[in-house]
C-alpha cells in the first residue's frame, strides 16, 4: 500500500482558522506571523492539513522513493508553542539561530512560546533564505 501525505494544501480558509485558536495571545502572533511570512516570501497564505498556514510549495523526493509536496515555509500556532517551519537541510540554520531569540528546535521545526520572544528580522532573513535554499534544491510548484 503506498505511503500517503496527511499534510495537503486544502481550500479551508486561513482567517478562519485562526479565528478558532483559543488564546487570544496565540492568535494576536498568528496574525502577526502571517503578515511576516506573506512579506518575506511574497505568496499567499494557503492551510496544509488542518493546522499548518503555509506559503508557496515545493515537490520533494527522497532516495527511498518517497515523494511528495510541501509548503516552501510555514508556521501553526498550537496549543503548547508555535511551530515555525523552515527548509531541512539548510546549512545556514544553525548560524541564523544564534540571534533568533528564544527558542526550541525539531528535525524541520523551530519551536516559540510568542513572536515578543524572537528577532522579527532574523525571522524574515530565515524566511528568505529558507525558501531560496528550497527554490536551489527542488522543483517549486
Amino acid at each position: 500500500m503506498a505511503y500517503q501525505l496527511k499534510t495537503k494544501e486544502t481550500d479551508s480558509s486561513v482567517i478562519e482558522f485562526i479565528e478558532k485558536v483559543d488564546s487570544l495571545k496565540k492568535r494576536e502572533d498568528a496574525y502577526l506571523l502571517l503578515d511576516l511570512f506573506t512579506e518575506a516570501t511574497g505568496y499567499k497564505p494557503k492551510m496544509w492539513g488542518s493546522s499548518i498556514i503555509g506559503f508557496g510549495a515545493y515537490h520533494y523526493k527522497y532516495e527511498s522513493g518517497h515523494e511528495g509536496d510541501a509548503p516552501l515555509v510555514g508556521f501553526s500556532p498550537r496549543k503548547a508553542k508555535i511551530s515555525l517551519y523552515f527548509a531541512t537541510g539548510d546549512p545556514n540554520r544553525e548560524a541564523m539561530l544564534k540571534n533568533f531569540g528564544k527558542h526550541t528546535t525539531g528535525k524541520a521545526c523551530v519551536y516559540i512560546n510568542k513572536v515578543a520572544d524572537i528577532d522579527t528580522d532574523v525571522l524574515k532573513d530565515m524566511i528568505r533564505q529558507s525558501v531560496s535554499y528550497l527554490k536551489e534544491n527542488h522543483t517549486v510548484i
